[in-house]
């Protein structure tokens, strides 16, 4: 295609349409006069079939896409005249109450059966240590939780910056104040998580400094660890790998 004159332009990274894209498309293409071009960039897959759909619904017309060497694709977005059915407020201020819902049900013995969205998973006894398990226990999952937020927020925060990530992996352990408090063996302490520490090995041929930024916006940013920051001791050493 012939890559037209553009007016602005947003960098959606790893995003799809339903996870923020489109909020940032349309904060970009909000202030633009009818006719202006947003060039939006991305290295989502999906993109390539919403985008297009999500303009015809808006009535702003999708000129196209064209391939980048930097390893995400180009979409060039005309504003239209169309009124859409919602305003960028009034969509901000919906992401904002949005609440996320599970559904959990008991299952036979110890364990729990949890519905998140499509989703479904086994849960077994909160704090089970045993080296082998029917499923994983409640601490795993919390643990577990910390641990994904910090993988996919840095991921997510790379490719916004167009940053290649080689390899990303997190080890994190965590200690309860006292485990036999829970299994009512004691009657002293406390079965609160006290402590998790852990690892991230980061593999990139990026700059050092950028990945240092982007590991502190990554925690700056990520829900799960500015929740527990206050009330666990969190260790989490930052190690760049080549």
């Amino acid at each position: 295609m012939i890559i037209p004159q553009v007016d602005a332009i947003c960098d959606g990274g790893d995003l799809d349409c339903g996870s923020g894209l489109l909020l940032i498309i349309k904060k970009n293409i909000d202030p633009l006069e009818v006719g202006g071009v947003l060039e939006i960039r991305s290295r989502e897959a999906s993109v390539e079939g919403d985008l297009p759909a999500w303009c015809r619904m808006v009535k702003h017309e999708f000129l196209g896409m064209a391939d980048d060497e930097g390893g995400y694709k180009r979409y060039f977005v005309k504003k239209g005249n169309g009124k859409e059915e919602r305003s960028l407020e009034a969509d901000l201020e919906a992401a904002k109450g949005y609440k996320w819902t599970v559904r959990i049900q008991g299952e036979k013995g110890l364990t729990a059966k949890v519905h998140s969205r499509n989703h479904t998973f086994l849960v077994g006894q909160p704090a089970e240590f045993s080296p082998k398990v029917d499923a994983p226990s409640a601490v795993d999952f919390f643990i577990s939780s910390l641990g994904s937020c910090l993988t996919v927020g840095f991921k997510m925060l790379a490719s916004k910056n167009n940053i290649t990530i080689d390899e990303f992996e997190v080890t994190l352990k965590g200690q309860l104040e006292n485990v036999l408090y829970h299994m009512e063996l004691e009657d002293i302490g406390s079965p609160k998580i006290t402590k998790i520490a852990g690892t991230v090995y980061v593999s990139s041929p990026s700059d050092e400094d950028l990945l240092y930024q982007i590991w502190e916006k990554t925690l700056e940013r990520s829900p799960v660890y500015q929740t527990l920051k206050d009330q666990v001791d969190l260790d989490i050493k930052f190690s760049i790998v080549y």
